[in-house]
């Protein structure tokens, strides 16, 4: 099993800045993908970026690319999302997940095996 916990978020005003840490107890897997959605009132599940957990490679949303950065600390089992320039309409649950085996980007949620509880970020105009 493996848990996943979400930290960093917060209400911070249009321009600023957040980092979200997701820390992921259990094995994490050469082959594990893991990404960060979010979720808006009345709004689907969005993908936002992913980071493979060998190599650390990334693939973004458009709405995140020059803006967000997801990376990872492989010691610490931790995966991150710095947040720069944010705008009202990033406002949403943020939520970490883990792909465990495929190693390929899914944009998909329901792709993912294990999720965490999501951290709120509002970004007041």
């Amino acid at each position: 099993q493996v848990q996943l916990v979400e930290s960093g978020g917060g209400l911070v005003q249009a321009g600023g800045s957040l980092r979200l840490s997701c820390a992921a107890s259990g094995r994490i897997f050469s082959s594990s993908v893991m990404a960060w959605f979010r979720q808006a009132p009345g709004k689907e599940r969005e993908f936002v970026a992913a980071i493979r957990w060998s190599g650390g490679s990334t693939n973004y949303a458009d709405s995140a690319k020059g803006r967000f950065t997801i990376s990872r600390d492989n010691a610490k089992n931790t995966v991150y999302l710095q947040m720069n320039s944010l705008k009202p309409e990033d406002t949403a649950v943020y939520y970490c997940a883990l792909d465990r085996y495929s190693g390929s980007y899914r944009l998909s949620p329901r792709e993912y095996d294990y999720w965490g509880q999501g951290t709120q970020v509002t970004v007041s105009s």
